[in-house]
């Protein structure tokens, strides 16, 4: 078994993950302050691989606690690292809160894998290091415009950190992967997107209005320059991602055609607008949903979507699953909690 560190691994994004690195026979070492997640995923990855992932508590950013983890699990292989606060609207609200969590979260994992000689890591980045781009869809060569928003900065800023890193060390290898726009849930409806909070990102607010928690849908712009104004954006499904990860890894443990740097786009390569992603969630769920269109949000990108081809021709992955079902998944994990919750 190799020893995976998931670094934010109780959150939607990380545990999903993790269930594809047991599939593979991987053995994830699962980090989580329950800051932005909840102890329930981690029963969902049990009931899902019927196996107990190993799990210590804490805050990425405590170099005694990371180091006690490296410590006391040898062999460490990769850390995945999840762990950063992702809303862009709480990004623009509370900045600071966002750059000392998601740049400081990084730089004391990387310190403490220099200390203890782990030399893989991948990355949990995001489509908004391109900023407002000039062309889509987007390729791995698109320049970074300014970023629309703190949480896009940080993603920026981390990856220069990475980078650095890696030109600074020849040993440190590093896969960055620029997700574009995750929803759904696991098919099984163990484990899905779980806000503590008002949800910050569409599907589950799209979920939480049809099951009557929140009262109506705001669809933020119609004025945008896309064919029906609303933002465009590049919906994949949790699993596809969560698959790419496990795919990027045994690349990384198993190629040596890999720069010492490298980044990839982890999208279906389809624009789908927010209108239409609402209209198809009524399509498939027969649910009526009430929403109303609002003014644009500070922070928010017009359009953008991906040309994940490179992923493809160096990682052997691609998406299989398509948004419909994401929406779906979705819809079938939030009647399940809200069943459990209510």
């Amino acid at each position: 078994m190799k020893k995976v560190l998931v670094t934010g691994g109780a959150g939607y994004i990380g545990a999903h993950t993790a269930v594809e690195l047991i599939a593979q026979g991987f053995e994830p070492i699962i980090i989580d302050n329950f800051s932005k997640s909840d102890r329930s995923l981690l029963a969902g990855i049990e009931k899902i691989t019927d196996k107990t992932a190993t799990f210590y508590e804490g805050d990425c950013a405590d170099e005694k606690f990371i180091q006690m983890v490296f410590e006391k699990e040898k062999g460490i292989k990769c850390v995945m690292h999840f762990a950063a606060f992702k809303a862009v609207g709480e990004s623009v609200r509370q900045p600071l809160m966002y750059y000392q969590n998601n740049i400081n979260s990084l730089l004391t994992v990387l310190e403490a894998m220099n200390k203890n000689e782990v030399k893989n890591i991948i990355f949990s980045s995001s489509c908004t290091v391109y900023g407002e781009p000039d062309s889509i869809p987007v390729d791995e060569s698109t320049p970074f415009k300014k970023a629309e928003s703190p949480y896009g900065a940080t993603k920026q800023m981390c990856e220069r950190i990475l980078e650095d890193q890696s030109m600074a060390d020849n040993n440190l290898r590093v896969i960055s992967l620029r997700y574009f726009n995750p929803i759904g849930a696991h098919p099984t409806s163990m484990l899905g997107e779980l806000p503590l909070d008002v949800p910050g990102n569409l599907v589950p607010y799209i979920t939480q209005t049809a099951a009557g928690i929140r009262k109506k849908l705001t669809v933020f712009g119609s004025d945008y320059n896309t064919p029906d104004g609303s933002c465009v954006r590049d919906y994949i499904h949790i699993v596809d991602l969560a698959q790419a990860h496990v795919a990027a890894l045994s690349k990384m443990i198993d190629s040596i055609d890999l720069k010492s740097y490298e980044v990839f786009n982890l999208g279906t390569g389809l624009g789908v607008s927010v209108l239409e992603l609402v209209n198809e969630f009524i399509k498939v769920t027969g649910i009526q949903l009430p929403f109303e269109i609002g003014a644009r949000r500070s922070g928010d990108v017009e359009k953008t979507y991906a040309n994940p081809a490179k992923a493809f021709e160096k990682l052997g992955w691609k998406t299989k699953l398509t948004y419909s079902n994401a929406l779906l998944d979705a819809w079938n994990w939030q009647k399940k909690i809200s069943k459990i919750n209510g």
